[in-house]
């Protein structure tokens, strides 16, 4: 962890104890200038709309609890971090208090997730206490871009059918969540013009009976086949060595309207799926590979 510089560590340390001490202050300048006396009905003099203010001194037990909280704040300073750089007289920092979390937890469920480990993803994905591991796993993790019932978002796949574009066998959803996907669609419009765009994007809608334009559709599909068949395929049922999707099944991860297939040929995409296996580690991977696979695999 970085530590401040000299300045502003003697500024947070002076802002504190100055805010506590200068606080203390102005309670005990107030408290003792009050009157001295058991009368609760003495007044300061004041009057507005018939209503009086009365002048009672601050009750006893008030003063002294908030003393206790000065007390407490100056020990806890002391004992933790909270002065800029001093690390306090127990030397805790969150860093550490982390690690061991992680030490204890990993002591407890390490060896579970071993067993795991050893155990095939298409058996794992019938054990329900793995599958209940799992779950959690992808809530805490996945669940961000996917949803919470991995039926996905824009942009983001779903995981609960069977269109996937790296693959969905048990081995390629671990190596696409152990390592991570790069996938990148080049933008066309440069190249094609606005009319190539449009013709390219006529045939896409044709590959699911949704063209009207019979004249581009001819024209985009000799389009098609020399520019987009080296990714999508001839018949344009797509190629998971390089993440791209099938065309002909109306599943759209950006959408699938005439507007929205405009907008990736002509702009292109890029998506990125991060790498997990330094996060969770391979042992909590194959679980959540597991869960994955089961979502499609009932």
């Amino acid at each position: 962890m970085n530590e401040l510089s000299s300045f502003w560590s003697a500024w947070v340390t002076i802002l504190t104890l100055g805010s506590i001490f200068g606080s203390y202050w102005l309670l005990a300048s107030v408290r003792k200038g009050q009157k001295n006396t058991t009368d609760t009905n003495v007044t300061t003099g004041h009057s507005y709309d018939g209503i009086e203010e009365y002048d009672n001194p601050l009750p006893k037990w008030w003063y002294w609890k908030y003393v206790l909280l000065v007390l407490f704040a100056l020990g806890y300073l002391a004992l933790y971090p909270g002065l800029g750089n001093f690390k306090g007289l127990l030397g805790w920092t969150q860093i550490n208090e982390y690690e061991r979390d992680v030490a204890k937890a990993e002591a407890k469920f390490g060896p579970m997730f071993a067993q795991f480990a050893n155990t095939p993803i298409e058996e794992l994905a019938q054990d329900d206490q793995a599958m209940r591991i799992g779950q959690r796993l992808f809530s805490n993790n996945c669940a961000l871009c996917h949803g919470s019932a991995a039926t996905g978002g824009y942009g983001f796949p779903n995981l609960t059918d069977n269109d996937w574009l790296y693959g969905g066998e048990a081995e390629n959803i671990k190596t696409t969540i152990m390592h991570g996907r790069v996938a990148a669609m080049p933008a066309w419009g440069v190249t094609l013009g606005e009319k190539g765009v449009y013709q390219v994007s006529q045939y896409v809608l044709s590959l699911s009976d949704r063209s009207k334009d019979a004249t581009a559709v001819t024209s985009g599909k000799a389009i098609f086949d020399t520019n987009c068949a080296v990714c999508h395929g001839q018949e344009a049922k797509g190629n998971p060595l390089f993440g791209a999707p099938n065309l002909t099944d109306n599943i759209w991860l950006y959408g699938g309207s005439e507007d929205r297939i405009m907008q990736t040929v002509r702009n292109g995409r890029n998506g990125k799926m991060p790498a997990w296996n330094e996060i969770l580690g391979e042992d909590k991977v194959h679980i959540v590979s597991s869960y994955v696979y089961s979502l499609s695999n009932q």
